[in-house]
């Protein structure tokens, strides 16, 4: 998924493209937006960048939160930002295993969607992610 990166926070590509449009409705775009290097992100999104953003440390998850255009709304009725799909870093994919390890349901999700990144650190610790 694209992902857009916003005063220090990164956003998906529905939420990104809709916080562009409300900035040039407010007459506070930039005079060229393609130029990425004549702007700061704290003043207008810059992106899009493939693959939620690139490589992290962990699972990303849109950063309008609850009122993201496209949030996942868990069993309990809470509403989180859509995953961005990012890769994961080495750290990133032992973070989720300990995640898992702990449980909750958006752990979960995670290890459905990092099944393959976290299954050997799963069987090092004793934790099976084909039961998840």
């Amino acid at each position: 998924m694209d992902a857009y990166f916003y005063c220090a926070d990164i956003y998906c590509e529905d939420c990104g493209r809709a916080i562009k449009k409300r900035i040039r409705k407010e007459g506070n775009a930039p005079a060229d937006p393609r130029d990425e290097t004549s702007y700061d992100s704290d003043e207008y999104p810059k992106g899009p960048y493939d693959d939620g953003g690139g490589e992290s440390d962990s699972p990303e998850h849109c950063g309008s939160g609850a009122d993201c255009i496209n949030a996942l709304e868990l069993s309990d009725g809470t509403k989180v930002g859509c995953w961005l799909e990012n890769p994961l870093t080495s750290d990133g994919a032992r973070y989720v295993a300990e995640a898992v390890k702990e449980g909750g349901e958006v752990s979960e999700l995670w290890a459905e969607w990092y099944k393959e990144e976290i299954s050997h650190i799963c069987k090092e610790c004793g934790h099976d992610s084909e039961e998840d």
